[in-house]
């Protein structure tokens, strides 16, 4: 399925479907074919809206994990959204966690899935050898239990990143502010229902990632999906969807 991309403004963005908003957040490699299943899944209920993150365009000294927060407060607003049930992958998670930190009034919900914050392995600088194409594909595949769902795309979109200076230089100054911004002594100041979704196979954030999470936040719960990586969205949709709807629907009061 192609989605149709809006652009507004400063923003773009993808909106599918009507009722009470979904609003995903994606990591530094990949945006909309990571969540293909999840909007194909939830549009039939609900607002799907992807905010596409400003990764490549902002000043360099807006390159961080706030500038990133800072954009999705501007786009809530400008959207007029209220109510949000945030989903994040990776940094999309780090970033859904500071923006219910600073904008809690919003947001009804949170759904982390291999989410940064408290400890990952080098999100953004880890491609010493950039222009081997080979050893890119390496280490996308490593992403995933099953190194099948790094397609060529996807290859091919994150050898684009890592090889263009202005995409590889803020990729590499989002990630080392997402390592400073550790979130360990703010977490446990989030009392909406958070849903821990894990792979239990995942290099990046380890799942004892997500159990120090679960220790953290009051109002959590967490699971943790056998023979799957860093994006359970894209690598175990079924059981990824299937969760978020059990837990959406339980809190949907």
């Amino acid at each position: 399925m192609k989605f149709n991309i809006k652009t507004e403004g400063k923003f773009r963005y993808c909106e599918e479907g009507s009722g009470e908003v979904i609003l995903l957040l994606h990591g530094l490699f990949g945006a909309l074919s990571n969540f293909a299943d999840v909007i194909n899944y939830f549009s039939a209920n609900y607002k799907v809206v992807i905010p596409i993150l400003p990764l490549y365009e902002l000043e360099l000294e807006n390159s961080t994990v706030q500038g990133m927060v800072d954009h999705v407060k501007d786009f809530v607003e400008y959207k007029n959204l209220d109510n949000l049930n945030l989903i994040g992958n990776s940094l999309g998670g780090h970033i859904a966690i500071l923006y219910t930190l600073q904008h809690a009034k919003n947001v009804k919900t949170v759904t982390l899935t291999g989410s940064s914050g408290l400890f990952e392995n080098s999100l953004g600088d880890s491609y010493p050898r950039k222009s081997d194409y080979e050893y890119v594909k390496k280490k996308t595949e490593e992403t995933f239990y099953n190194p099948k769902v790094a397609t060529k795309e996807l290859v091919d979109e994150v050898f684009d990143i890592v090889n263009d200076r202005n995409k590889a230089l803020r990729v590499v100054l989002i990630a080392k502010s997402a390592v400073r911004h550790n979130l360990r002594e703010d977490v446990p100041s989030i009392t909406i229902p958070v849903n821990l979704i894990w792979g239990k196979d995942d290099s990046i954030t380890p799942p004892f990632v997500a159990e120090e999470f679960h220790k953290l936040l009051p109002n959590s719960s967490i699971h943790i999906i056998p023979n799957c990586g860093h994006a359970a969205m894209m690598e175990k949709p079924e059981e990824f969807n299937k969760l978020t709807k059990e837990f959406l629907t339980k809190n949907s009061h």
